[in-house]
């Protein structure tokens, strides 16, 4: 076996020694790309969270007290909470609409724009809006008392985790359902004229057909939907600063905090922690989509 593809190399045709080179050279400028401006700075992140102020090695010491500092540790369920509660709703709430989207009801049009809107929309404007609604003399407080209600305090309150929630959805709802939608149109209508002909229900339809179908997809978003959730850091910090209310204080306040005070081993220690368990679950999803679509692809 080992001679027959060492033979292989020694009588690689000149094109094909040209073809490879020109793909290294369509590939370099990328690898060099992701290496200088990814790579080797995570490298430099994890080299220092094994080392202490002086450069020593420390192994896991950095980790270890990291564990026991109770400001990350409250960041870190924090953050849990908040993407817990907030990717399955932007996961379900997508198909939704999308499958809204689908059937023939009214102003279609405009229910389409009303979430799309937000994506041609900057953060900083999105985040003001939702200050003139819901700071304590906003439009939402206006109206309460209005209506004989005492003011609630929305983001120095219980309330500021419904409010950051309301604002995800918001702001990555539209991108969403057009990837649901998308995924929606690409069933075969073969399956779905089978089952209607069968006399099978659309719940039936829903969940043995088209949720098969769209398991790519909605890997795809619940990825990208736990990526956003874990970086809504700007919208909170636009909305409260450094030192928000303490159930909004998450990984990224952390992080930044301890960039401005220049702990940088703390900083990278945590950075590599959020890294990792990014990974898990990311591999997790993969798994269950593999499970999942398996007699689809079959």
């Amino acid at each position: 076996m080992k001679e027959n593809t060492e033979k292989r190399r020694r009588h690689r045709s000149p094109e094909q020694r040209r073809d490879f080179l020109r793909s290294l050279c369509f590939l370099s400028p990328s690898v060099l790309g992701v290496s200088v401006f990814f790579v080797l700075p995570f490298a430099v992140v994890v080299y220092y969270s094994l080392t202490d102020l002086g450069g020593q090695f420390v192994f896991l010491d950095n980790f270890k007290n990291l564990f026991r500092n109770q400001v990350f540790r409250l960041a870190a369920m924090n953050t849990l909470r908040f993407s817990a509660a907030a990717v399955p709703l932007a996961v379900i709430l997508a198909i939704v609409l999308a499958l809204l989207l689908e059937a023939r009801i009214p102003m279609k049009s405009y229910f389409r724009t009303f979430f799309l809107s937000p994506m041609m929309v900057p953060v900083a404007s999105v985040v003001l809006i939702w200050q003139v609604l819901f700071s304590y003399n906003g439009t939402l407080n206006v109206l309460l008392t209005h209506y004989g209600a005492d003011k609630i305090d929305w983001l120095q309150s219980e309330y500021a985790p419904i409010v950051v929630v309301l604002l995800f959805l918001w702001k990555n709802l539209g991108y969403n359902m057009i990837l649901f939608m998308a995924g929606i149109a690409n069933i075969p209508k073969e399956l779905l004229e089978v089952a209607d002909v069968a006399g099978a229900g659309e719940l039936y339809k829903f969940f043995h057909i088209k949720l098969r179908y769209l398991s790519p997809t909605v890997l795809f978003v619940t990825i990208l939907s736990l990526i956003n959730s874990f970086k809504v850091f700007r919208e909170v910090y636009l909305l409260t600063g450094n030192y928000p209310y303490t159930s909004l204080y998450t990984l990224q306040h952390f992080m930044n905090n301890m960039f401005g005070s220049m702990d940088y081993q703390k900083l990278s220690a945590a950075a590599v922690i959020m890294a990792i368990a990014m990974v898990i679950l990311i591999a997790a999803l993969f798994a269950a989509e593999d499970w999942f679509g398996r007699d689809v692809e079959g």
